[in-house]
């Protein structure tokens, strides 16, 4: 494809605004690597758009963005990856990389997500989703029905990322605890009952026609001891991605199956990774994410390496689909 100048949004007013900066950084890198020329844009903590220089940056619906050809939005969590910004987008008229609308919104919400996925016959761990008022008027109820989860479980915060506000209750006098860090993020929480298997996250790329990379195993340094939370994923050393993941061959196509119908039934496009729990030959579907972390050492973008796609033309890929998605869309009336 021709070059394209890409604007690329990084930062975001979520608890991941710095995390969505070092995946924005690599992606401007890497689409210069591949010939583009990308267009800095930071969004700030205050909701503000600046681009390079500080200098904010004005949008008119239907005109575009800074004479720019496709948006590149490397944002993580609310205010970002949860439709918020992918409507802004569509109002503005301009093509842009990741899942529309719907698809951002619905993978945002874990208990949505979940209740789809349920619903397609997919196997899931068990969980209950909880809301912070009915907590507060139904204590009892739901410590109740929580204990049917077994121990320990993983309380989360519905609508969040990176395992921001997520705790590991152990016991059932730690639940409340749990409750309530998570209803410090987030009206709503989702309780999961743990895993005992691998860890396993496989890669999606595509629009009408998704292709799944080589799934991968994290394995956590801490062993069996720990879990997969904020500092195992962006400590230095705190994981590492074994790939292929150490699961037999028809495990391993059995993930990437699941992956790509949890892709198509959600609607989305672009890309994302999917997280799975793999016990013996049972595969779990934990979450799918529209935009997962985005540097080039990162989960997403290693296991396409891995799989035979450079960093470098795999961002490539993602804007060619970008601009096929909004092409797509334009045929259409509204």
């Amino acid at each position: 494809m021709k070059p394209a100048r890409v604007a690329v949004l990084g930062g975001g007013r979520s608890s991941e605004h710095e995390v969505s900066l070092a995946s924005a950084a690599s992606v401007s890198s890497g689409l210069r690597d591949a010939g583009h020329e990308p267009l800095w844009i930071e969004v700030g903590r205050d909701g503000v758009w600046r681009r390079d220089g500080g200098v904010e940056v004005a949008v008119r619906p239907g005109c575009g963005l800074e004479g720019v050809d496709v948006v590149f939005p490397a944002l993580h969590g609310p205010f970002g990856e949860d439709g918020t910004v992918q409507g802004l987008l569509e109002c503005l008229g301009i093509p842009y990389v990741g899942a529309g609308v719907l698809a951002s919104a619905l993978c945002m919400d874990k208990v949505m997500f979940k209740e789809l996925m349920a619903s397609a016959g997919l196997p899931q761990v068990a969980y209950r989703a909880v809301a912070a008022r009915e907590f507060e008027s139904e204590r009892s109820a739901v410590l109740d029905a929580l204990g049917r989860l077994g121990l320990p479980v993983f309380v989360k915060p519905a609508r969040l990322g990176s395992s921001v506000g997520i705790v590991r209750a152990a016991s059932p006098a730690e639940l409340p605890a749990a409750l309530q860090t998570a209803f410090q993020h987030d009206a709503l929480a989702i309780v999961e009952a743990a895993a005992r298997g691998l860890e396993v996250e496989c890669s999606v790329i595509g629009n009408g026609d998704p292709v799944a990379s080589e799934p991968g195993e994290i394995v956590l340094a801490a062993g069996e001891a720990g879990w997969y939370d904020y500092e195992a994923k962006y400590t230095p050393g705190g994981m590492q991605l074994q790939v292929p993941a150490r699961v037999p061959v028809r495990v391993r196509e059995r993930i990437q199956t699941v992956a790509i119908e949890a892709f198509r039934r959600t609607g989305c496009s672009g890309l994302a990774r999917v997280d799975f729990f793999v016990e013996g030959e049972r595969v779990l579907l934990n979450e799918l994410n529209t935009m997962p972390g985005f540097t080039s050492t990162s989960v997403f973008a290693s296991l396409f390496e891995a799989s035979g796609v450079p960093y470098a033309e795999l961002l490539e890929r993602l804007v060619a689909l970008a601009f096929e998605r909004h092409a797509a869309g334009q045929r259409h009336r509204h």
